[in-house]
This record gives structure tokens, C-alpha cells and sequence, in this order.
């Protein structure tokens, strides 16, 4: 379903698994190999299986969110795939990334953090990813032409703490990511900077002790021109 391939109900994949085309979902992208079988399937023609057959191929333009999202990892629903497929870029960032690397990010706790862990512990679902890929589907954020970047937040992660005087936390996120940063919700030694406003909190007192720099809203406004 999240992959949305136009032409291939449900009813469809079952007649599929059922003739032995498809034993997983893999399989879908080597439906092309099949071409003459699907045409020779009652009530399919050379029409209905060229539209399969198309829409499949559309569904390798989707964006790396989707995909991730349709890999099906417990507790990754849309909208946590786009946050993780946002912050770490591209899926060997994520299958590589540490408990702490994945807790840090901002939205994800530690159950999802554990279910990324285990999916991707597993030897079938890594080989499942290598032929996704091999299949060209997008498995990592695709680089905007003439996007603006920052050598002040390329690169950088960010940990936002407290209330800023003009800025809700989630502009100053967005600016950060805009211009090439990362967010984090906790404070590291892979910590760039710590942006605290009032009532900033155990993060600061961490930050100072790890000696990672703490900006003001003011320098972080400085750092943007």
C-alpha cells in the first residue's frame, strides 16, 4: 500500500502469489521477467500487464520516505519515516546508526529506536534492501539542485533547549535542516551546538560539561548571514 503502484490491486498480488510469480514483495520488481506468463493469465492481456508492468516502474520514482516507510518496520508509520529519511539521509545511515544515534532524533523514542535495531539486525531484511536497490528503488534523500546551504550548519547538529525569545523551536529546526544541519533531542559529545533560551535546563548543564558551545538566539540570528 505505501508503495502505491497503480494497476496492482490486491486482488491482483493474489492471483500472482497464487500462479508463483510472487513469494515477497521483492519479487513485484522482477514481474517484467514474467511478462509473457501475465498475458497468458484468464481475463489478462498485453494492456492490463503493460499497465502493471508501468505503474511498477513508476513506483522506483518514489521518494526514499516511502520506501522506507513500505519496508514495514514496527512502530514506522509515514510521518516517522519522513523524520527518520530526513535526518540521517539515506538507509545505510539509518542500518549503521547506534541506539543513542537514533534516540537523539528528535520524535523518536526509545521503542521505535529498538524496532529500527532489531529490523535491521536481521539478515533477511538487509538482503531484502539489497534487492530493492539492485531493483532502483530510492534509498536515499535525492540532493536539491541549488539548494542553499550554510557552512555555519553544513553538517552541524543542533540541540534547542528552552524558550527562545522569537523563534518557536520548530522554526529554528527548520532553519537548521534548511540550511544543511541536524537536530538532535539530546546533547553529545557529537554535539556541534546547544541554542538554549530561558529555562534551558539539564541539556546546558550537560553542554558546559562536555564543553560543547551554547549559543544565544542572537549568535544563532549572527550565524545565518
Amino acid at each position: 500500500d505505501a508503495m502505491e503502484i497503480e494497476g496492482l490491486s490486491k486482488s491482483i498480488i493474489e492471483i500472482f502469489i497464487k500462479e508463483g510469480f510472487i513469494k515477497n514483495y521483492t519479487d513485484i520488481y522482477n514481474l517484467h521477467e514474467l511478462k509473457d506468463k501475465i498475458i497468458s493469465l484468464e481475463r489478462f492481456g498485453e494492456k492490463s500487464a503493460e499497465n502493471i508492468l508501468n505503474g511498477i516502474e513508476l513506483s522506483k520514482q518514489k521518494p526514499f520516505d516511502k520506501v522506507l516507510f513500505a519496508l514495514g518496520i514496527r512502530h514506522i508509520g509515514e510521518r516517522t519515516a519522513k523524520i527518520l529519511s530526513k535526518h540521517f539521509k539515506n538507509i545505510d545511515n539509518i542500518i549503521n546508526a547506534s541506539l543513542e544515534d537514533l534516540n537523539a532524533v528528535r520524535e523518536i523514542g526509545p521503542k521505535i529506536a529498538v524496532s529500527i535495531k532489531d529490523f535491521f539486525g536481521k539478515k533477511d531484511n538487509l538482503n531484502i534492501i539489497d534487492k530493492l536497490k539492485s531493483a532502483g528503488l530510492k534509498f536515499e534523500i535525492e540532493q536539491q539542485l541549488n539548494k542553499k546551504t550554510n557552512p555555519n550548519f553544513e553538517n552541524k547538529t543542533f540541540v534547542l533547549t528552552g524558550t527562545l525569545p522569537t523563534y518557536s523551536r520548530d522554526e529554528a529546526s527548520k532553519i537548521i535542516e534548511d540550511l544543511g544541519g541536524k537536530t538532535s533531542s539530546s546533547v553529545s559529545k557529537k554535539t556541534d551546538y546547544v541554542l538554549a533560551g530561558e529555562d534551558a535546563g539539564s541539556k546546558l548543564d550537560k553542554a558546559k560539561s562536555l564543553g560543547v558551545k551554547v549559543i544565544s538566539e542572537d549568535e544563532f540570528k549572527s550565524m545565518l548571514s
